[in-house]
Formats: C-alpha cells, sequence, structure tokens
C-alpha cells in the first residue's frame, strides 16, 4: 500500500525527473538521431497493444511462443516497465543456457529492429535500449502524477494545488497557506487530507 512519505517523495522528485527526460532527449543514438526522436519513431507498443487482446499462438510461431513462456517464468506473468525493473525481476542466476540463448535471441530482434528503421547504433544496444526505458518510464511516471492531480482538481481544487505549491514546486508552508488564503493550522489539516486523497486516486 501507498505510503504518505512515498506520496511526498514521488510529487518531490517531480522537478527531477522532468529535467532527467529533458536530459535523456538530447542523448544522441548516432547520425544526428536522439533518443528522444527513437522514441516518437517507435511504433512497437502499437503494435504490441494490437496484439495483447489475441492469443499468442495467433500471431506468434512455435518458437516464439517459447520464447513468451521463457518471459513469463521468470517474471511471473508480471511484465514490470523498464529494463531496470526487469533486470531485478529477471535472475539471471537461476537461467540455464538454453534460456540464456533464448533470451539473448530476444536482444538481438530489438536491435535489429533500430538498424532496420536505418538507425546508426552509436554505443551498444544495451546503452540505447537502457536510455530509451528509462526516457518511457520517466514519462509514464510525470503523466501519471499529472493525471492524478488534474483528477483531484476537479473536486478538491484546493487539496491538488497544496500539493503541487508545497512538494512539486516546493515552496514553503508559509507561501502555501498565503496562496490559499489559509492559516497554518488550516493548512496542516488540509496537507493530511490531499496526501490520503492522493493516496486513494493512486492505489
Amino acid at each position: 500500500m501507498t505510503t504518505e512519505h512515498q506520496v511526498i517523495e514521488q510529487l518531490s522528485q517531480y522537478r527531477q525527473k522532468k529535467a532527467r527526460v529533458q536530459a535523456l532527449s538530447t542523448y544522441s543514438v548516432g547520425a544526428g538521431l536522439t533518443v528522444s526522436r527513437l522514441n516518437e519513431d517507435d511504433q512497437l507498443q502499437e503494435l504490441h497493444r494490437r496484439l495483447r487482446g489475441l492469443p499468442s499462438y495467433m500471431y506468434l510461431s512455435a518458437h516464439e511462443q517459447k520464447l513468451e513462456s521463457i518471459a513469463h517464468a521468470y517474471l511471473g506473468g508480471k511484465y514490470p516497465s523498464g529494463i531496470k525493473m526487469q533486470k531485478r525481476a529477471v535472475s539471471v542466476d537461476v537461467m540455464d543456457d538454453e534460456d540464456q540463448k533464448l533470451l539473448r535471441e530476444l536482444r538481438g530482434k530489438i536491435q535489429k529492429v533500430i538498424e532496420a528503421r536505418g538507425y546508426d547504433i552509436r554505443d551498444g544496444i544495451d546503452q540505447i535500449i537502457e536510455r530509451l526505458t528509462e526516457l518511457q518510464d520517466l514519462q509514464a511516471e510525470i503523466e501519471r502524477i499529472d493525471t492524478i492531480l488534474e483528477a483531484m482538481e476537479q473536486y478538491k481544487p484546493d487539496y491538488a494545488k497544496l500539493l503541487r505549491l508545497r512538494y512539486v514546486e516546493e515552496t514553503s508552508v508559509c507561501e502555501v497557506c498565503r496562496e490559499l488564503a489559509i492559516v497554518e493550522r488550516t493548512y496542516k489539516r488540509w496537507r493530511q487530507r490531499a496526501l490520503t486523497e492522493y493516496i486513494h486516486l493512486i492505489s
């Protein structure tokens, strides 16, 4: 369950994540192509969304179904977003030689997709995937925070504003009180309720 501390940490990191997205967006893959451009051009996610609703045998070969079963076995059916999360989820130590071979094949397919689109690989494929995935994950996290605060604004605008001012923009308590035209005692009460509402929406 999400705690108040986790919410505060998530909101407080908002601007740092935005800055990291900006920095990642300018990372050069090669030939003047940036990670941001690669992310915008990538249609694999759209294809995946279309395929998710279909039984795997309708679009995977027998061999590819075996690859899928390996992913299920090592990720427990839960596909965490982001290469870093997936690396933590997959225990390399327990993989046998055949599994390692299959997973290397999956990695190779990703590289072929990038190369087939005419993109030069400036660094290794791992560095590109790492940065691309980090960019996508951060964008998703930022969008999630914005969505939750915007949803809260629909029925508790003062609470949403309080959270944005205090934690996202790092405004002092005194300044937040001035902006909301409330006293500090009211601020403390609203702050607690705002955090509770955020947790309710995010859960």
